[in-house]
C-alpha cells in the first residue's frame, strides 16, 4: 500500500512540475520546533526552510480509503475558514497546482499506534502519513496550528501563509484521552455540546463521556420509558426548565463526534444519584422514601432498589437503547457516592449491571467504587478519589481512568476569587492542573495498567457555554498535553509559552477563556 500511495504522491509532484512555475520564493528562515504546538509532540526536527500555503495549493489523499478523503475535506474547509483559501480536494485535473498537501496512507512499521502520524514539510509539499484516518485526522491538527494567522504578502504579489518545514514524528501516550460533560445538573444544547467537540479535537481529545443523568434531570430518551425524558428531564439544578436529547439529537451528536474522530460514552449513573429516574417510575426507588424533584446538589441520599427484578428489567431496556445508538466499546454506569445503598446491596447490583452491559456488546466503565465489587478484567475503573480502589482494580486485570479531582476535576474553582465553580476537592490553578504527570500520580498503579486520562465538569455551578468554557480553558488544554506528550516533555514553563500563543484560536472559536495572570497571553 505505501508504494502504491508514494507512487501517486510522485506522479502528483511531478505533475505539478510541469505547470508553468512562480520566481522562486525566498522564505524567512523558520523554526519548525520553536512553533507553539499542543500537545507537544514526541520529535520534531526542523530543516530551516518553510512551505508556502496559497491559493496555487492542492490537497490530495490516499483513495482505497473514503476516510482519508474525509480527513482531506475536513483539512481544506478549516484551511478555508483560517484564510479564505478555497483549496480542491483530489482535483487531478487542475492545472495551477504548484504546490501539494498529501495525506497519506501508509503501512510503515514505524506507525505503531492508530493515532500515529508522520509530517513532512518542504518547500513545495506536504506528506503526511498515516495508518488510519484516525491518525491522519490528528495528524491534521498539527498541521491546521502550523498555519499563522496573517498571511506574509511582502514575500509574493498575492497572500501566502508560511508554514515551517521539517519533520514531526508523533504518537499519544495514552488512548484514551477524554472530557466529561455533566449534562445532568444543567442541560446543555446539542449546539453547545458540538462547539466543545470543535475545541476537543483541535487540541487531540478523543473521547467525550457525556453524565446524561442524575438525582437533577435525566437527559437521554428512551422509548420505553418515555417518563424519564417528560418527568425527570423536566429539572435541573437551581430550578430551570431542564431539557433533553432525543434519540435523534443523541445521534446527530454521535455522528458529529464521530467525523472529528471522538467517541461518546454515555453514562447513565447508578445505583446512587438516580432521583430523576425514580421521579418518574417511583418502583425504582430504593431509599423507602417519598420521592420529589430535586433541584439541589447534595450527593448521596438516592439510591435504585437492588433487590428488584423490575430495576434491572428497566436497566436493560436503558442500557439496550442508548447502547444500539452508541458505537463505541463503552457504558459508563456510575457508581460513585451510594451512601445510601447497602454495601452488600451495592456490590450486587454492580455484578448484575456489568452483565447487562455486556450483554449489549460493551465495556462497563465505573466510577473507583465499583473496584469493591468482584467486576470483571475487561471493565474499567475511573479514579476520582479512592487510589486503593484504582489499585485493587488493578491487581484485578482492569484498566485504569485518572481522572483525580484534586488535579483534574474542570468545576474546582482556580482560586478563591473564581466567579463559577467548586473548591470542595481543591483549588486548581492553570500550573497545578499542569503540574502532575499520570504516569506516576498513583503510587503503585504500574504504568501499564493506566489506560488513559479524563476531565470532568461538572456543571452545579454553570448553565451555559460561556460559564462552562471559562472553567474548562485554558486547564482543558494542558490535561490534552498530560494525556497524549511523552512525560520527558512535561514542562510547565515551556508549556505556558506555548499556551499564551492559542490566543487566537481562542478568540477565533469565541471560548471564554480564563485569563489567569500565571499566563502572559499573546493577543495578536
Amino acid at each position: 500500500m505505501i508504494y502504491r500511495t508514494l507512487f501517486v504522491f510522485v506522479a502528483i509532484i511531478a505533475l505539478a512540475a510541469c505547470q508553468p512555475q512562480k520566481k522562486e520564493i525566498n522564505y524567512p528562515k523558520t523554526d519548525l520546533a520553536a512553533a507553539p504546538l499542543i500537545p507537544k509532540p514526541v520529535k520534531t526536527i526542523a530543516t530551516q526552510s518553510a512551505f508556502g500555503l496559497d491559493a496555487q495549493t492542492a490537497i490530495y489523499t490516499s483513495t482505497n480509503d473514503p476516510a482519508f478523503e474525509a480527513v482531506g475535506q475536513f483539512l481544506s474547509e478549516k484551511i478555508k475558514g483560517k484564510t479564505g483559501l478555497d483549496l480542491a480536494v483530489n482535483n487531478t485535473s487542475d492545472a495551477t497546482v504548484e504546490r501539494l498537501i498529501f495525506i497519506n496512507q501508509s503501512d510503515s512499521t514505524d506507525l505503531a499506534t492508530p493515532e500515529s502520524y508522520q509530517l513532512y514539510i518542504k518547500s513545495d509539499s506536504i506528506l503526511l502519513n498515516a495508518k488510519t484516518a484516525e491518525g491522519a485526522f490528528r495528524g491534521i491538527q498539527t498541521l491546521r496550528q502550523l498555519i499563522p494567522e496573517q498571511s506574509n504578502d511582502t514575500l509574493t504579489d498575492h497572500p501566502l501563509w508560511v508554514i515551517p518545514s521539517g519533520k514531526i514524528m508523533d504518537a499519544p501516550k495514552y488512548g484514551y484521552r477524554g472530557t466529561m460533560l455533566d449534562v445532568s445538573r444543567h442541560f446543555f444544547s446539542v449546539d453547545e455540546v458540538k462547539k466543545y467537540i470543535d475545541a476537543m479535537a483541535y487540541y487531540k481529545f478523543n473521547t467525550l463521556h457525556l453524565h446524561l443523568s442524575d438525582d437533577q434531570g435525566w437527559r437521554i430518551e428512551i422509548k420505553s420509558w418515555p417518563k424519564l425524558t417528560e418527568v425527570g428531564g423536566a429539572t435541573e439544578v437551581g430550578g430551570g426548565e431542564g431539557g433533553f436529547y432525543t434519540q435523534e439529537d443523541y445521534k446527530d451528536l454521535v455522528a458529529y463526534a464521530a467525523k472529528h474522530h471522538i467517541t461518546i460514552v454515555p453514562e447513565i449513573d447508578m445505583p446512587g444519584h438516580t432521583n430523576a429516574a425514580s421521579v418518574s417510575y417511583p418502583f425504582l426507588n430504593g431509599n423507602g422514601k417519598k420521592v420529589e424533584p430535586y433541584t439541589g446538589t447534595h450527593v448521596g441520599f438516592s439510591t435504585f432498589d437492588a433487590q428488584k427484578d423490575t430495576v434491572y428489567s428497566f436497566l436493560d431496556d436503558v442500557i439496550g437503547e442508548i447502547a444500539a445508538m452508541s458505537p463505541g466499546p463503552y457504558f459508563h454506569i456510575g457508581g460513585d457516592e451510594s451512601h445510601v445503598t447497602k454495601k452488600p446491596d451495592y456490590i450486587h447490583f454492580v455484578e448484575k449491571v456489568e452483565k447487562i452491559v455486556q450483554k449489549h456488546g460493551k465495556r462497563m466503565i465505573g466510577w473507583n467504587e465499583i473496584a469493591q465489587a468482584n467486576i470483571d478484567p475487561s471493565s474499567i475503573a475511573q479514579l476520582w478519589n479512592e487510589p486503593h480502589n484504582a489499585i485493587k482494580a488493578a491487581e484485578n486485570g482492569s484498566k485504569i481512568i485518572l481522572s483525580p479531582a484534586k488535579k483534574a476535576y474542570l468545576d474546582m474553582q482556580y482560586d478563591s476569587l473564581s466567579k463559577f465553580g467548586l473548591h470542595w476537592a481543591a483549588y486548581i490553578p492553570v500550573d497545578s492542573g499542569y503540574n502532575w504527570d499520570p504516569e506516576t500520580y498513583v503510587e503503585g498503579l504500574p504504568k501499564e495498567s493506566i489506560m488513559g486520562i479524563e476531565a470532568p465538569l461538572w456543571s452545579e455551578s454553570i448553565s451555559n457555554s460561556a460559564e462552562l468554557e471559562y472553567l474548562a480553558f485554558p486547564r482543558l488544554i494542558g490535561y490534552a498535553e498530560l494525556g497524549w506528550s511523552p512525560s520527558e516533555h512535561l514542562n510547565w514553563e515551556d508549556y505556558k509559552e506555548r499556551l499564551a500563543k492559542q490566543v487566537p484560536y481562542l478568540e477565533k472559536m469565541n471560548i471564554n477563556y480564563y485569563p489567569s495572570k500565571l499566563i502572559d497571553w499573546k493577543k495578536e
